[in-house]
């Protein structure tokens, strides 16, 4: 039985009202990644670090999954063999649309994590600056978030899955972040097909590509492969 692992990028969760970093007017517009998303910017100034991502947790929170989410959900479910979910993404809306065992790749925003001792545990609604682990109490709480220059999680997992793989499908993601951009070559045994609402950077790589907003090309591309079964 085929083997299906999905890719999902910001453009998934966009019309759930969570935009990319390209969008303008948004969150991600008002910053510069140097300084909000890495290690250094943290260091330089945490204050606006913690507010940024407080500001993120609170859209997150009210956010509601789409359609595209939730047709996942539903080849996850209704799909005879394994269908595993990566994404770049730190919103819990493929968990909310019904996914299971997603991989988060990039941290979440409702987790915290000590830069200390490395504890993890769940956030509160807004972090402050100076936070306290409650294993070590060091002052050093952070997002569970990987930031640039990081290395992302549960990459040894999603390594094996994309060597399984007969099907791999990326979605709503640029291309253009590693090593992410990379999984289309790693997926060498698999069919590759891109949804976007746009050609990515990697488009080149994909055997078939869909384009168009994700609430309407996600279910149709799910409904086809469910009726392929």
């Amino acid at each position: 039985m085929q083997k299906i692992v999905i890719l999902t990028g910001a453009g998934i969760s966009a019309e759930s009202g969570l935009g990319t970093f390209r969008d303008e007017g948004g969150l991600w517009s008002q910053h510069r990644i140097e300084d909000v998303a890495t290690p250094e910017g943290f260091a330089r100034d945490p204050a606006l670090v913690q507010g940024f991502y407080n500001a993120r947790r609170a859209q997150a929170v009210d956010a509601r999954p789409n359609p595209a989410h939730e047709a996942l959900a539903r080849l996850q479910r209704d799909w005879p063999g394994e269908v595993v979910i990566v994404t770049q993404n730190v919103d819990d809306l493929h968990e909310k649309g019904g996914a299971r065992d997603v991989l988060h790749m990039h941290g979440t925003l409702a987790g915290a994590l000590c830069g200390a001792c490395g504890h993890r545990w769940s956030a509160p609604a807004e972090m402050a600056v100076g936070e306290t682990c409650p294993e070590c109490n060091a002052p050093r709480a952070r997002p569970d978030v990987v930031w640039f220059g990081e290395m992302p999680y549960h990459m040894d997992e999603i390594f094996a899955h994309l060597q399984e793989a007969t099907l791999f499908a990326a979605i709503g993601t640029s291309g253009q972040v590693y090593p992410a951009a990379a999984f289309v070559e790693e997926a060498v045994g698999a069919h590759r097909v891109e949804l976007n609402l746009e050609p990515s950077a990697a488009v080149s790589r994909f055997d078939e590509t869909r384009f168009g907003p994700a609430s309407r090309t996600v279910p149709d591309w799910v409904e086809e492969v469910l009726a392929r079964g």
